[in-house]
């Protein structure tokens, strides 16, 4: 069995079985003892067990406490903790034996709680902060703060002992999905960057606290909660990275300004060893992971994962959140909004066996209810959308409001498919020296009739710049995210030759064309998507070290072909994200004029 490390334990083996002993007589029987700060039933045990270490028991009584333990219950013992290179000084959780990163964490107790075993320090919450939330939102993805299960297996875990990675990497363009760090409220933090690149706390989409919600409606930071300082006190880290090591605030622990900090916002002292600082301007939290992480499917792995009880939405334009009253999961809950200047509404609450009832009133005074159960929801969750028509019960959250590309990955999207769209996110080496724009759509802007279906279904032009030495061939990936976090694709060129730095409109017998998820063939498919309301593209450029090798047949290479093919060859990258909005009506079918195969001939670069 795994061992749960405990409290603080002398060296011998006799104190260890008396340890075991006492516990038994207290009338305890688990397999594994496992210490949670915050927990006062701990306290009395603890107490007993300094009193029989203290004693020091017989040898007899040792052999006989044993003998009985192991035919109780079998394998059992309590693990002593190894001390940690911090200073017990350092530690204020109130138990002399717990890791020194447990300290930060009992500021919170008992909604915050920790344990640990020789390797990790395991923290758990609800996922909801003591201080206010959503206030102050301009970029609002229709999330709500609902409790999240990050409990048992589905803790946060952070290393005890972090491992100085051999190159170290930047979060810059990586890791845009799911957290880098955990705040000693037990909230995590995620890269300052969304899962589109775009600094969170730069466009409107954080609260004053630094935080906002996911699409499983799950409450987390984009930047270092510095407001933490004055709760944990002052000198104490206010969060862990999830490589292991501390992350300060804007000082040192005497007050000083930190000095000849590297590019992941860290730097060494004599005192402190490695650590990062917290800090108001990019990267606002550690810029990068100088300790050992594993990096999957574009986040920190292991992590917890938010489970979502509602359909994820979209965002809602012209909306400003004032304010959010109650207690989600205790009390009833109002989120306040207003859209355009006009009033509206969320409310809800939990109705038991994992039942949300939410009541939602719009601008335009119509209300809407709806009720949601856990397990309902496929996929990542996400935000209830102001009322449509009239007032429902149980659509699932079908009558969505329709508005920006929200955020993907938040948390991960779920599988499936049906061959036409892919939940794969590859997050690309992007420096930000390689530059894509077009000549008829600014960064941001709308796309213009012409490239789409309903317009001439050609191509845009394209152009780019500062791609780096040794680039050998370019690839242009076009795609959009639907609200289910699926990925949809519309353009694959790949093989573009090296010495090119744009491509004119509908362009032809330039590279090679792969497919895309509207016709399944190969070509260039313009934005023609279903419903009404504005969609985000988004166009990638990838500047590639070598021209690739794919066998495939044409029709047959999609996006995920494309970016397994070019994973390790990527010098670098860039995108430029575009909106569009289909004048009225939906598109059931393959757009006017979508090419019909990769084969057709044209006009070259100009």
């Amino acid at each position: 069995m795994n061992t749960v490390r405990s409290v603080g334990m002398p060296r011998c083996d006799r104190w260890f079985a008396t340890a075991v002993a006492v516990i038994a007589v207290a009338g305890s029987a688990p397999t594994a003892f496992a210490h949670f700060t915050g927990e006062a039933a701990h306290d009395e045990i603890t107490r007993l067990v300094a009193q029989e270490l203290a004693a020091e028991r017989t040898t007899a009584l040792w052999a006989a406490s044993v003998r009985d333990t192991t035919k109780r219950s079998g394998p059992w013992r309590v693990a002593q903790v190894r001390t940690e290179k911090r200073s017990v000084a350092a530690n204020t959780s109130g138990d002399a034996g717990a890791p020194s990163a447990a300290g930060i964490f009992a500021a919170f107790a008992p909604a915050v709680r920790v344990r640990w075993d020789e390797q990790f320090l395991f923290v758990e919450s609800n996922g909801l902060p003591a201080h206010g939330m959503m206030a102050g939102i301009t970029a609002w993805q229709q999330q709500v703060p609902l409790p999240q299960p990050y409990t048992g297996k589905n803790a946060w875990q952070i290393p005890l002992h972090p491992v100085v990675a051999t190159t170290p990497v930047l979060i810059r363009g990586r890791f845009l999905r799911g957290a880098i760090a955990l705040a000693a409220n037990g909230i995590p933090i995620f890269n300052p960057q969304n899962n589109r690149g775009e600094i969170s706390q730069e466009i409107g989409e954080l609260d004053q606290w630094g935080g906002h919600c996911g699409r499983a409606d799950d409450y987390h930071y984009h930047a270092a909660p510095l407001h933490l300082q004055s709760v944990v006190g002052a000198g104490k880290p206010i969060a862990y990275a999830l490589d292991g090591y501390p992350i300060y605030g804007r000082t040192e622990p005497d007050g000083a300004v930190p000095e000849k900090l590297d590019g992941y916002n860290g730097h060494e002292t004599a005192a402190l060893g490695y650590h990062y600082h917290g800090s108001t301007k990019y990267p606002y939290v550690n810029g990068g992971f100088h300790g050992v992480v594993v990096e999957k499917d574009g986040q920190v792995d292991p992590q917890p994962r938010a489970q979502g009880v509602r359909p994820a939405l979209n965002g809602l334009r012209g909306a400003k959140i004032t304010g959010l009253e109650g207690t989600p999961g205790k009390t009833p809950v109002t989120l306040t909004y207003t859209v355009n200047g006009k009033p509206a509404s969320v409310s809800y609450a939990a109705t038991g066996e994992g039942a949300w009832t939410f009541r939602f009133v719009g601008a335009d005074g119509s209300t809407r209810e709806e009720i949601y159960r856990a397990g309902d929801s496929r996929g990542g969750g996400g935000g209830g959308g102001p009322p449509r028509d009239g007032k429902q019960k149980g659509d699932g959250g079908k009558n969505r409001k329709s508005g920006p590309l929200p955020e993907r990955g938040e948390p991960r999207p779920g599988g499936g498919g049906d061959g036409a769209v892919t939940t794969q996110t590859y997050v690309p080496k992007r420096t930000g020296s390689f530059s894509l724009r077009s000549p008829v759509v600014a960064g941001g802007g709308v796309l213009p009739a012409e490239y789409t279906g309903d317009g001439a279904s050609i191509s845009p032009p394209l152009e780019w710049a500062g791609a780096p030495a040794g680039t050998k061939s370019f690839v242009v990936i076009m795609h959009h995210l639907d609200p289910e976090g699926k990925t949809k694709w519309y353009w694959t060129l790949y093989n573009i030759p090296a010495d090119l730095t744009a491509l004119p409109k509908d362009v032809h017998g330039v590279g090679e064309l792969g497919n895309n998820s509207v016709t399944r063939r190969a070509g260039y498919a313009p934005p023609h998507s279903k419903g009404p309301g504005e969609k985000a593209y988004i166009v990638t450029a990838y500047a590639l070290s070598t021209p690739l090798q794919i066998s495939t047949p044409p029709a047959e290479v999609n996006r995920d072909v494309l970016l397994a093919a070019m994973k390790d060859v990527i010098l670098d990258s860039a995108e430029l994200k575009v909106v569009y909005t289909r004048p009225g009506g939906s598109g059931d079918g393959p757009p006017r004029g979508a090419p019909q195969d990769g084969k057709s001939k044209g006009k070259g670069p100009r």
